[in-house]
């Protein structure tokens, strides 16, 4: 027994005095003792590297390279992305991968290097493997990106999944970006990162890591070209960065590195070489196309856990309505629930659901409802006894289900790692379709059990079915809302087959964009939480995700007046676009903070409702290309190391670049722009790239640029679509692309491509055809000719 833990079980049962202090307590010793008993003791273990060359077999692609004590699988897929496994793993089964593994590239060979390596050589990289094991992936041109030393694995010697490291060495340059949700981010310096998706169980500042979603991703860009390199395992582990330094100790480089260490699961790894976008391509290509959200969720929304019942979701909608503000969804948190619990609803609050939802959507405004995972463990409680009937819930090694405590009090949770409980839940939103939503979010997916000290989460030892694999939660932790994603969005597309399904998960994985998008979860009211919130969505972007958002405002405590509008300022050029607070957090409707705050606020929901054609675009290009709404300034030249280091503002899309107030009492900031002709959106001057400016930035709004030669797609005051042109620079052509979505139907609309150059003294606008160009159908506003 830890005495630490006694003590923390005493306060908790003295601070909280309720039923629920004694739950946490008694469900953080059953979890210890689950995992004492159903774990196997790690005893004695030996130590192994691959150890030197034997022999090799030529394969598609690639081969397997084999040593003394491994073999090493190698090939490059047609989409130029390398994949390797150690002791036989191949790509398959993973959660990660969409569909089937890309095939192998026929054109690349394995053949003989120099000192008894070997390298398989293809059209866009170089692997070198050395004769112990080191594993090198070098651009067409030999310059070396990443170099992965001999791995080294620890097995126990009764048996039972080992532990591995893997070290490597990066250029002196390069810069560390990805590994999911960090706060901290985007940009990740030297420091320990974990893996293990953590529900840090209160409002999380910039300090705070691991938070909800994690996933083994890092995106690391140098001179010499960016890479993408993903180890897919779903266990726990640790990422270790260290970045280089240039001319360090006699004029020599240190280069950066990286060692990850993992508690299991295969050796395996993805790298993609490119340019950005080239990147996220091939990495969209391998985990599968962004989900596209209706037209409706890349709006505004307006959320609060204690709205409390229909008559108050009914007063801050006409609060809307009256003071003039677009408004596009309204969701509901857990206290819409009968005590808590999942697919119900608290009649006595809300007594007609499906009324009002009917009454909110003929204003144009959806009804999106919070799912948890976790079922109150009571006989009589339907979705509890439908799913003992359907063997759906974990169980532990013995073959009884684990409880943990939750919301709704003693719970227990579905395992949706197995198709069978997928199938059954997906088919539990029924209910919510019919009381009237029309989108869900997941929360506590992580999965999150409330303890009194101890990990808030399933003990280890808990059995999952793993897809006919069978294993423990240690494995099945991290891809758990993954899954439980998976199953609402197919159960979704069964149920309403004619809309697009709309949902967002607190937790995830590699290949969480497949089914929705995230957000930031219960970040910290305060400046640093406004920080937090940017370095969330671009990081999650570059690892694949591109639709989130956070809390503007923060979860927590209630934000003064500049840190509001400043949060709402900046959310109104994010992908999801959400107000959001506690239970006892402050107000979150802009009349509350004054008519200043509240004119500034309109300003910036007009400006929202007239780019949504363009954020429309962007959703589409996202799923067509991988290609994040929100991307680093760096994103078009990753060799601009001043531009590395940005990491207060974004460029939104290819057209606009935004440059958030991040700090209190700013009325100017300075911005870094890359290379080109930028306009100031607000006041029309211009600026050359690259470099810095300091520009204005009072309380009314943000400063925005767009692209010289942008052609962006915006909201007319008429309401139809039309282009926006920003003249092109003397000598230069510009031009955009337009996809027209206004539902939330499977169409495929036409993307339109429309070009803008000088003639004369005109700027002129046209669209590119099959058969050349023609004027455009849709009306023409050029701004900056001034």
């Amino acid at each position: 027994m830890d005495g630490r833990d006694l003590v923390r079980s005493m306060k908790t049962v003295g601070s909280a005095g309720a039923a629920r202090g004694l739950r946490t307590v008694r469900a953080a010793w059953r979890r210890r003792r689950a995992d004492a008993t159903g774990l196997p003791a790690r005893g004695a273990e030996r130590a192994r590297v691959p150890g030197p060359v034997l022999d090799v077999e030529p394969g598609p692609g690639g081969g397997t390279i084999r040593f003394s004590r491994s073999d090493l699988r190698i090939f490059v897929a047609v989409n130029g992305a390398v994949f390797w496994g150690w002791d036989g793993a191949e790509p398959e089964p993973s959660y990660a991968l969409a569909g089937r593994c890309p095939e192998p590239d026929p054109r690349a060979v394995l053949e003989p290097d120099k000192d008894g390596g070997w390298r398989v050589v293809a059209e866009r990289v170089t692997v070198v493997v050395s004769r112990h094991g080191a594993v090198e992936v070098c651009t067409p041109g030999g310059v070396t990106l990443r170099r992965d030393l001999p791995p080294r694995w620890w097995e126990p010697r009764d048996g039972g999944p080992g532990r591995w490291m893997q070290r490597s060495e990066v250029a002196a340059d390069a810069r560390f970006f990805g590994l999911g949700g960090r706060a901290s981010g985007p940009r990740l310096r030297g420091g320990t990162y974990r893996l293990w998706n953590t529900d840090p169980g209160h409002a999380f500042g910039r300090e705070d890591d691991p938070l909800y979603l994690t996933m083994p991703v890092q995106l690391v860009v140098s001179d010499a070209a960016t890479h993408l390199v993903f180890h897919d395992t779903s266990w726990d582990g640790t990422v270790t960065l260290r970045e280089g330094e240039e001319g360090a100790g006699s004029g020599h480089d240190r280069p950066g590195s990286s060692e990850l260490r993992m508690d299991g699961g295969p050796l395996r790894c993805w790298v993609v070489v490119g340019t950005p976008a080239r990147v996220l391509l091939a990495w969209a290509s391998l985990t599968g196309a962004p989900a596209l959200p209706p037209a409706w969720a890349l709006g505004h929304h307006h959320a609060r856990w204690g709205f409390g019942s229909e008559q108050e979701v009914r007063r801050i909608v006409a609060g809307y309505h009256e003071h003039g503000l677009p408004l596009d969804a309204v969701h509901l948190d857990i206290d819409h629930y009968d005590a808590h619990q999942v697919f119900t609803v608290d009649q006595d609050r809300f007594p007609k659901l499906p009324v009002l939802a009917e009454e909110l959507r003929r204003d144009g405004i959806r009804l999106v409802s919070i799912v948890d995972p976790a079922v109150r463990a009571e006989p009589g409680n339907a979705v509890y006894d439908s799913g003992l009937a359907e063997d759906a819930f974990v169980k532990d090694a013995a073959g009884l289900l684990v409880e943990g405590v939750v919301w709704p009090g003693e719970s227990v949770f579905p395992d949706f790692t197995h198709a069978r409980v997928r199938r059954w839940w997906g088919r539990l939103y029924a209910e919510r379709i019919g009381q009237g939503f029309a989108g869900f979010w997941h929360d506590m997916n992580e999965p999150t059990s409330f303890t009194a000290f101890g990990e808030p989460t399933l003990p280890r030892s808990a059995r999952h079915a793993l897809d006919g694999r069978d294993g423990d939660h240690r494995e099945a932790h991290n891809v758990y809302a993954l899954c439980m994603a998976r199953a609402a969005y197919e159960g979704l597309r069964e149920l309403r087959p004619e809309e697009r399904p709309f949902l967002f998960s607190r937790s995830g994985w590699a290949g969480l964009q497949r089914y929705g998008g995230t957000w930031s979860g219960d970040v910290a009211t305060g400046w640093p939480g406004l920080r937090a919130s940017l370095s969330l969505v671009m990081g999650l972007g570059l690892c694949g995700v591109p639709y989130s958002g956070p809390d503007v405002g923060g979860f927590d405590g209630s934000p003064s007046p500049e840190l509001y509008i400043r949060w709402f300022q900046l959310g109104a050029y994010l992908p999801l676009f959400r107000t959001h607070a506690s239970l006892r957090a402050g107000r979150r409707e802009p009349w509350e903070f004054g008519p200043e705050v509240l004119e500034h606020a309109r300003v910036a929901l007009v400006e929202r409702r007239r780019l949504l054609p363009y954020f429309m675009t962007l959703a589409h290009l996202a799923r067509r290309t991988g290609a994040p709404y929100v991307r680093p300034v760096w994103w078009g030249a990753p060799e601009d190391r001043a531009l590395r280091d940005c990491e207060d503002a974004f460029l939104l899309g290819d057209s606009l670049l935004v440059a958030p107030v991040l700090d209190p009492g700013a009325e100017q900031r300075a911005v870094q722009l890359p290379r080109g002709l930028w306009y100031d959106t607000a006041t029309g001057r211009r600026h050359r790239g690259p470099g810095q400016v300091l520009v204005d930035a009072p309380l009314s709004r943000i400063p925005v640029f767009a692209r010289a030669g942008a052609v962006i797609p915006v909201r007319g005051d008429d309401g139809g679509l039309e282009l926006e042109v920003w003249t092109p620079a003397r000598g230069r052509t510009g031009g955009g692309l337009v996809v027209r979505d206004a539902g939330d139907g499977w169409g495929e609309p036409e993307v339109e491509r429309y070009v803008a150059r000088w003639e004369g003294r005109q700027v002129v606008v046209e669209r590119e055809g099959e058969d050349g160009l023609h004027e455009p159908s849709r009306p023409v506003r050029v701004r900056g000719l001034g």
